[in-house]
């Protein structure tokens, strides 16, 4: 088949390295300079964005904030509503699906403006934390309130634009599933991985290490499967969760999806007889979703340094991957996999390389 991806950055790059190993065409188009590529070039082609989607017999992307031009001139290449994908680039339409689809999220509520925002921070009897409703990732847009702080000044700088005030939740830990569905309908799951954040950045997610229970991954596909039908969706999809609770009280709120290969799903690539990228090609082009074969793994973000270090590269557990980007601080630049045996052993890892694979301001 012939595929056109929408993004050339490293989710682009990854899936139409998958593209070819499956024995597909792509090609990419980049949503900055609005220049069609082929795969890992930086000279574009002689081809028009409508050209290259009558070439393709199906069109997807690296990320859901689907430009105006292609989602006008792809709509038919696409294989499901991407209008319905892209309005969940804005919070108070993901929300609003996961109350639709009955899926457990903390109480939430939106604003409009500066007023509306005061007014419902002086209301509350509860922590909140506030989140723009367009753009904002890696902690980025994102305020906290708690009670007794100044409104008028948190909603003077929140309220510029729209967005949701969320419950905050006393939680347990960060955990994301990532799965797909095929058009038919039917679902793969990944297990469940814990997930650490500094500044807002994903650090790193340890998986496939048995130390999260059943209960939860049963209840994080239950989600998964209520999520996609509604959406009809066809590809890759991420959900990040909070835990509540512990032992077999433990409970799955629903923070974000992202319906899109995602950066939690990276240990794939090395961890899982079958990576992220491979899966939504697989689920693209009608080929059957595989069994998956898990074995433990430490994904590590690399975040705003000017390279890998040597050793990691040589070392025969870990698995390099860099993005040929420019190092800012904040900035995810590689990511590093690493064969592990059990918890002890990534908290080993963790200890070594975070601090000198991540510079996050």
């Amino acid at each position: 088949m012939k595929i056109l991806l929408s993004g050339d950055g490293q989710l682009g790059q990854m899936l139409g390295a998958s593209a070819i190993q499956h024995g597909h065409e792509c090609l990419l188009y980049s949503t900055r300079s609005h220049q069609v590529k082929p795969l890992s070039a930086q000279l574009p082609l002689a081809m028009t964005l409508a050209q290259a989607i009558a070439w393709a017999d199906v069109v997807s992307w690296e990320h859901e904030d689907i430009p105006a031009d292609v989602m006008t001139l792809a709509q038919h290449k696409f294989l499901m509503n991407a209008a319905g994908i892209q309005r969940l680039t804005d919070r108070r339409a993901e929300k609003k699906l996961f109350d639709d689809c009955a899926v457990p999220t903390s109480p939430w509520q939106s604003y409009d403006n500066v007023a509306e925002l005061q007014q419902l921070l002086q209301q509350s009897q509860h922590d909140l934390v506030l989140k723009a409703a367009r753009g904002g990732y890696d902690g980025k847009g994102q305020w906290r309130f708690g009670r007794g702080d100044d409104a008028v000044t948190l909603a003077a700088v929140a309220g510029q634009q729209a967005g949701i005030a969320e419950q905050l939740i006393a939680f347990d830990r960060e955990v994301s599933l990532v799965g797909a569905r095929a058009k038919d309908g039917s679902v793969v799951c990944y297990p469940l991985i814990t997930n650490v954040h500094r500044n807002g950045i994903l650090s790193y997610s340890i998986a496939a290490t048995g130390q999260l229970p059943v209960t939860l991954q049963q209840q994080a596909e239950h989600c998964f499967q209520a999520l996609t039908n509604a959406l009809h969706y066809v590809g890759v999809l991420a959900i990040e969760f909070f835990v509540v609770g512990e032992g077999d009280t433990a409970q799955l709120l629903v923070n974000e999806i992202a319906p899109r290969v995602h950066n939690s799903g990276h240990w794939t690539m090395n961890g899982a007889s079958c990576s992220q990228f491979d899966l939504h090609i697989r689920a693209l082009t009608g080929m059957p979703l595989p069994q998956l074969r898990v074995q433990p793994t430490l994904l590590l973000n690399v975040i705003g340094v000017e390279s890998i270090p040597d050793a990691l590269w040589q070392h025969p557990q870990s698995s390099c991957h860099w993005y040929n980007k420019t190092a800012q601080p904040g900035r995810k630049v590689g990511h590093v996999t690493i064969q592990i045996d059990d918890l002890a052993s990534a908290a080993s890892w963790v200890e070594r390389w975070a601090e000198r694979l991540q510079v996050l301001a």
